[in-house]
């Protein structure tokens, strides 16, 4: 009979996340590297019926769930941010939990990864994520946001396009690559540059492509 491997996060996960946060330069309370790890926890255990994730492989899930979040820390704006096609909640569930003093929209066209975010929500005790379910293009939030966030959701200039009305002016559209990207010229915002995201052992390039809202 076939042995079934089942995924379990532990200290050692812990472990690779303190150190994968001490080289990013990211200083985080025990409290939320715990809740961090609770996140996973819970992701797996929901990953199982709704195939929230291609990644079920806990080191994976710390590299590019985790440190690959949170490597857009450091360039959120203002108090209100919303992460657009967030699927299982990423970056913005990891974002929310290193910034406790900001609150973070959740939104994906997607129920059951909504339904998703709303239990681990309340599992995780985070009271500074809303999660919505809408499509980008369709929702009408009553205040504008700082920052968009956006992990692996479409084309730039589809990104563009889609997420101008989501942003007050001079907010901030942080928009993760996994290529370089050129400057797109556009009326409704002003390139501010393409930073290279450093991700402890992961060789591949990722990119964050800023662009402020006029």
């Amino acid at each position: 009979m076939a042995v079934i491997q089942v995924s379990v996060i532990n200290e050692s996960h812990r472990a690779q996340l303190e150190q994968g946060l001490l080289a990013m330069g990211v200083a985080l309370p025990g409290q939320s590297v715990e809740q961090l790890m609770n996140f996973l926890r819970v992701l797996l255990k929901w990953n199982k019926v709704y195939n929230l994730s291609a990644i079920t492989d806990p080191e994976q899930m710390v590299r590019l769930h985790l440190l690959d979040s949170l490597s857009v820390l450091p360039y959120l704006f203002g108090e209100r941010s919303i992460d657009v096609g967030t699927g299982a909640g990423l970056p913005g569930i990891p974002l929310a939990i290193a910034r406790p003093d900001m609150s973070f929209t959740l939104l994906d066209s997607n129920s059951k990864k909504t339904r998703f975010i709303q239990q681990a929500s309340v599992e995780l005790g985070l009271h500074n994520v809303l999660p919505v379910h809408d499509r980008v293009e369709s929702y009408q939030p009553e205040q504008k946001f700082d920052t968009v966030t956006a992990r692996a959701f479409t084309a730039l200039p589809d990104m563009l396009t889609k997420t101008r009305h989501l942003l007050r002016p001079g907010g901030k559209l942080l928009a993760m690559k996994s290529k370089e990207v050129d400057e797109l010229e556009r009326d409704d915002f002003q390139f501010n540059g393409v930073q290279s995201l450093s991700i402890p052992g992961l060789d591949a390039t990722r990119s964050l492509v800023i662009y402020t809202a006029k």
